[in-house]
């Protein structure tokens, strides 16, 4: 199998991470923060080196400031219903994810308000669109660093320095950026991230970032660990938002593979997964029946490659390289329906080919020889 689904989730999963988690289960795997035994103790304390690592790898200066989640979906909902209330105004784009643009269309039933800025038929983003839509009373500018559909990488650093000049909170969705490109959280209040995409985790894995000075409101209410005796939920981070009991095999392993990706350099990843685009992108773009979306210039974009074959349906194209070639992909709205009316595939959807560190040019080129196959047939 060429696995080509890497923008859903990374596979196959580093072997160290998978013992690193079998350890935790079969060695000690206590309760953290529940009971004062040994094996508590001892999963409490690697669940704190898993957290210290992701504060390494995205420069975040105190660990604590990490809450573990389940997803990223869970960590947008919390940032996202954690600081707007009644008469607040957000700003985001067509490009995003359903896991932003759904908590904000349920937000608008309780007087929030949100603007969506419009992107190019490639997916790229013009600043000036965003600073027109600014308004007084506007809490929340939200974008993902790159786009799940076309692999097009937003201005998330201008965007910062714009949010912080304006006194705007700013939010990022790291789901198809963290592990492919360089990120700190410099100039972002919130940052929402998966596990198990780039930074190569086990699946059920994510985590949100809230910058000190933030409040954020529970989205959850219920044991902590702390203050057992106060019904009321502390707010404190991390222990007042992971409520009940967490994924410690998870949390452990995700600390393993970040440290992999760390090791191995996200530069390097980034060089490699750039160099599998433009095979691929560039092959598929020089077929008379295949239309690519996205950016052409593979810079502009992280490893994905999104296409359309004429005269076939984008899951019958999936469908096809799966059992005739055994390739997989994914075809369909990829959970981002205005995204897709945006590059013009809203009545069609798309076939998309996200490349991972595992990848190499040979399963580009065997990829781009199926789809011509097709093209032809």
């Amino acid at each position: 199998m060429i696995y080509l689904d890497n923008g859903a989730t990374s596979f196959p999963k580093p072997k160290g991470m998978i013992e690193a988690m079998d350890s935790c289960m079969s060695s000690y795997c206590g309760n953290p923060g529940r009971s004062g035994h040994d094996l508590s103790r001892r999963t409490g304390e690697e669940v704190y080196q898993a957290r210290k690592m992701l504060a390494r790898f995205f420069k975040i200066e105190k660990p604590d400031r990490i809450v573990f989640t389940n997803n990223t979906t869970q960590a947008l909902n919390m940032g996202i219903k954690g600081v707007l209330k009644e008469g607040d105004h957000v700003i985001t784009t067509v490009m995003e994810h359903n896991s932003v643009l759904r908590p904000l269309r349920a937000l608008k039933d309780q007087g929030v308000e949100y603007t969506l800025v419009q992107c190019g038929s490639d997916g790229s983003l013009d600043l000036t669109n965003v600073e027109q839509a600014i308004r007084e009373n506007t809490r929340l500018i939200i974008c993902t660093q790159a786009s799940n559909v076309t692999g097009t990488i937003m201005p998330v650093q201008d965007l910062g320095i714009l949010c912080k000049k304006k006194g705007i909170l700013f939010m990022v969705d790291g789901a198809q950026g963290a592990g492919h490109m360089p990120m700190d959280v410099k100039n972002i209040d919130l940052l929402a991230v998966p596990g198990h995409k780039g930074l190569l985790g086990p699946l059920g894995t994510g985590m949100l970032y809230v910058r000190e000075g933030v409040s954020l409101r529970p989205l959850m209410e219920g044991g902590t660990g702390t203050v057992s005796r106060d019904i009321k939920q502390p707010a404190e981070l991390p222990e007042g938002f992971e409520t009940g009991t967490i994924n410690a095999p998870g949390i452990i392993g995700l600390g393993y593979s970040a440290g992999l990706v760390n090791k191995i350099g996200v530069d390097i990843i980034r060089q490699h997964q750039l160099e599998l685009t433009r095979i691929l992108d560039s092959s598929l773009r020089n077929m008379k029946n295949v239309t690519v979306y996205g950016p052409s210039d593979c810079k502009k974009k992280v490893g994905i490659v999104t296409f359309n074959i004429n005269g076939y349906n984008c899951e019958d194209v999936a469908s096809l390289l799966n059992d005739d070639y055994g390739i997989a992909v994914r075809g369909g709205y990829h959970c981002a329906g205005l995204a897709h009316k945006a590059i013009g595939t809203w009545d069609c959807g798309a076939v998309r080919m996200s490349m991972g560190i595992y990848n190499n040019g040979k399963e580009m080129k065997a990829a781009a020889d199926a789809v011509y196959a097709i093209s032809k047939g």
